[in-house]
């Protein structure tokens, strides 16, 4: 991306409100007054995602002359939230977003946040005193993944040391589940309207599991909030759609670059972006549909094509890229032979268990995500789609090995690409480079590929990961078929041999 001639020369502006103005034309900024809004949300997660995605849709519905109620306050219960809370409260919450095609840049400043709870892990009082306040009548959250306290077969695992310590301490909890539960308490006793939990993590149900783990949470504190929170609080499931990569030195100097803009959080993503939920919110909600939100009850369909298709894809697509040694997932979604493996596993292993959505068919869907996959501008990074594999693999690629075990349908690519995870959690790729932990469970990921190395069934013992599938007998055999081969001619051959395989 050649850098802009008129700001080259030019000293960057440090984003503030007072700066706005002096931004040069091509960078959009709020229209709306911001003093006017008011913290109707509070999202608990800052991450880039969030900032990318929800943020963007209220900052386009305010400036779409949208109700100032809906201003979003953020929020976290870890100590490096305090990080973001700081950087963000230099710029009075406004940062910029860079959304990147391929090498054409648009860029624009979101303000529909309006401050940042102070973050006090220990004992959360001022997150619980915002999420109190009546004002509050939408809490949100992307603490990930991993963040909702799950076992191996998706039931809430009330031995966690976080959720004990919320049991035994409700008032001074440590979890965001928990702050949400001593407010909805406090607003219970208050005779005030409960809020709406609003999950925007890339679970299937992502609702009903932010419920199960609430509702579960508060059975073990108090029985009768348990039901008064089953009775009066709603939990709207929804899918959420952008690519979003980690903010760097890179990320930095494009917009210092092209649109003169010093950011201390810019966030860089893709045009595309995606957001269906279900319209059950108990004390109201923004008018989001002005602004492209799809508003459904067949949730599931949505969800199944993309986290089948897309983060299943990124899955199929990282671990082949790693062993390799690629760096940007935009160049190995290029390289020819990853390329045809991504498109063969999926259309042969998942596209089959996907129907048609408003507005896209399975096939759609799949021309568009590796177009999306191939913009070089995101430069979404390898490393990142490979983290967390022990809490993304069951939901993106063991889900649809096991409905294809159901049917009778093909799983070989699937059993390639857990096959590579495996070698890949050896911590070396093909060239002998050192692949740093990128898991929670790293040490234990370790341990199980080692065995594998001996005995490559014994990655499928991985009873959290891969459940009945892991002890399905013919998955196995699939799998030690490619496990080997992997260790006898490398990923290329592999690859190369699957693909030269019939469907």
């Amino acid at each position: 991306m050649p850098v802009s001639k008129e700001w080259a020369t030019k000293m960057t502006i440090q984003l503030s409100p007072s700066k706005l103005e002096r931004l040069p034309d091509t960078v959009s900024r709020p229209t709306y007054d911001r003093s006017n809004l008011k913290p109707g949300i509070l999202h608990i997660g800052l991450g880039n995602f969030h900032r990318a995605h929800q943020a963007v849709y209220l900052n386009d519905l305010l400036n779409a002359g949208g109700n100032p109620d809906w201003g979003v306050v953020g929020a976290g219960v870890r100590e490096a939230d305090n990080v973001t809370r700081s950087l963000l409260r230099k710029q009075d919450c406004l940062y910029s977003v860079v959304e990147v095609e391929f090498d054409s840049l648009n860029a624009s400043v979101v303000g529909a946040m309006t401050d940042f709870v102070p973050v006090q892990p220990n004992g959360n009082a001022a997150l619980i005193q915002a999420m109190s306040n009546p004002a509050t009548r939408i809490v949100s959250l992307t603490v990930t993944e991993g963040g909702y306290f799950l076992t191996g077969d998706g039931r809430l695992n009330l031995a966690d040391p976080d959720l004990q310590h919320d049991i035994q301490n409700p008032r001074s909890p440590k979890t965001a589940f928990g702050a949400m539960l001593a407010a909805l308490s406090v607003r219970r006793a208050e005779g005030c309207k409960p809020f709406t939990v609003m999950s925007c993590d890339n679970l299937p149900g992502n609702g009903d599991i932010a419920g199960e783990v609430v509702i579960g949470l508060a059975h073990e504190i108090d029985p009768d909030l348990a039901k008064w929170v089953k009775d009066n609080v709603t939990f709207p499931n929804g899918m959420v759609d952008r690519i979003t990569p980690a903010t760097g030195i890179r990320e930095r100097q494009l917009l210092s670059d092209h649109f003169g803009i010093d950011d201390n959080l810019p966030v860089l993503c893709e045009p595309f972006k995606q957001w269906v939920l279900e319209d059950k919110f108990v004390n109201g909600r923004p008018n989001l549909g002005d602004v492209g939100v799809t508003f459904t009850d067949d949730i599931e369909s949505f969800e199944n094509m993309k986290l089948r298709i897309l983060n299943g894809g990124h899955a199929i697509m990282a671990y082949a890229g790693a062993m390799l040694g690629i760096k940007y997932a935009h160049d190995a979604a290029s390289n020819p032979l990853i390329r045809a493996y991504l498109r063969k596993v999926l259309e042969s292993d998942v596209l089959p268990n996907v129907g048609a959505v408003r507005g896209f068919t399975p096939q759609d869907y799949l021309e568009s995500v590796l177009s999306r996959f191939s913009n070089p501008g995101v430069a979404d990074t390898i490393s990142r789609l490979c983290h967390d594999g022990t809490n993304r693999q069951p939901k993106f690629i063991v889900s649809s090995i096991g409905e294809n075990l159901r049917s009778g349908k093909p799983s070989d690519g699937l059993a390639l690409s857990s096959a590579l995870w495996s070698r890949y959690c050896l911590g070396r790729d093909e060239a002998g480079g050192v692949i740093s932990p990128n898991d929670p469970d790293w040490d234990q990921l370790h341990a199980a590929a080692q065995k594998a190395v001996v005995n490559p069934v014994a990655w499928l013992d991985q009873e959290h990961v891969y459940g009945s599938v892991g002890r399905d007998p013919a998955f196995r055999k699939l799998f030690e078929r490619y496990h080997v081969s992997l260790q006898e001619m490398g990923t290329v051959e592999t690859i190369k041999s699957y693909l030269a395989e019939a469907t």
